[in-house]
């Protein structure tokens, strides 16, 4: 009797020993093949990145204007950039030049519609890569001009220097045109403490730096050369309502960039896209709404240097 219970003892016992033998086999294959998979997609991965497999492009803007139609007067241009590169476009619209670097720099956003001081910082902090630039009336640069009233007493740039407490409309710290060369201008011209001598707004936009001239909230404006055309359909009398003051030395036009880590292949389609718009009225109606560009012609980093060279008196303020 005790060998038959001892001898059923010992069949249940093996009976275990060999059931989890087999999970245990059966575990370890199922985690060998999970490991397997994830390698395997690992390495796909890292295949399709080589091989410069792209199947969307993403574009940054910064408004200029309005912001709140920028979205949709920019996608007739993401939608045929898709046609010609075979790929869908989106049109993302950011809040500023810091925001749209920062997503060059993580590899978020492929092409940055970046201004000239834009760009200096997306290639410094994001590797950023200038391709193209734009074209205005045939021209590849322009100026900062400064704006007031035309029954303003400030009669000279002098005047600006010599009055304080005036209120200075402009767009952001970061626009080209808006702040920053005329900001180098007037210390150049001997005012060091921008400051102490002005009351400053940052409007958003270069129509609302204007607007905000217009409208007797400030006392003078920076913007663009000529800034005042974007404003003629909602202001008829603008030209005649706003004289200009001066001007600045001239600055390189805005860029059209890349990530640092976009293909080489795709750069060029990327290019050669955009230059045939040079022949398509219809992108280039859609480009002069967006930025009151007229045409686009490749650029270099060399053509920057001038802006470097504010770039470094205002490093300080531009990397907060």
């Amino acid at each position: 009797m005790f060998k038959k219970v001892f001898s059923f003892v010992f069949f249940l016992i093996l009976v275990v020993v060999l059931v989890a033998c087999g999970s245990s086999k059966d575990s370890s294959s199922s985690e060998d093949s999970s490991t397997d998979t994830g390698e395997n997609q690992a390495n796909e991965a890292e295949e399709k990145n080589a091989d410069g497999e792209i199947d969307s492009i993403v574009m940054g803007f910064v408004p200029s204007q309005d912001a709140d139609t920028l979205a949709d007067t920019a996608k007739p241009l993401a939608d045929k950039l898709g046609e010609i590169l075979g790929v869908s476009v989106e049109a993302q619209v950011m809040t500023d030049y810091v925001g749209l670097v920062e997503a060059m720099r993580t590899q978020n956003v492929d092409i940055g519609f970046l201004n000239p001081f834009g760009f200096v910082q997306g290639e410094k902090r994001a590797g950023a890569k200038v391709i193209l630039k734009s074209l205005r009336n045939g021209e590849d640069s322009y100026r900062a001009q400064f704006n007031v009233l035309a029954d303003s007493e400030i009669e000279s740039m002098e005047d600006l220097l010599e009055t304080d407490g005036l209120v200075w409309a402009y767009p952001d710290t970061l626009a080209t045109a808006g702040y920053l060369f005329p900001a180098s201008h007037l210390m150049d011209m001997g005012e060091e403490d921008l400051d102490g001598h002005f009351e400053q707004m940052q409007t958003g936009g270069y129509d609302n730096a204007l607007i905000a001239l217009l409208d007797g909230q400030a006392d003078f404006a920076t913007t663009f050369e000529d800034a005042r055309d974007i404003m003629v359909d909602d202001y008829p009398t603008v030209m005649d309502d706003i004289r200009v003051l001066g001007y600045t030395d001239p600055i390189p036009n805005d860029t059209i960039s890349v990530r640092s880590e976009l293909p080489d292949e795709w750069v060029d389609k990327i290019r050669d896209a955009f230059l045939s718009f040079n022949e398509d009225e219809e992108m280039l109606d859609v480009l002069f709404d967006i930025y009151s560009w007229t045409g686009i012609t490749e650029a270099k980093s060399e053509d920057y240097d001038i802006v470097r060279a504010v770039y470094e008196r205002f490093e300080d303020q531009l990397n907060e």
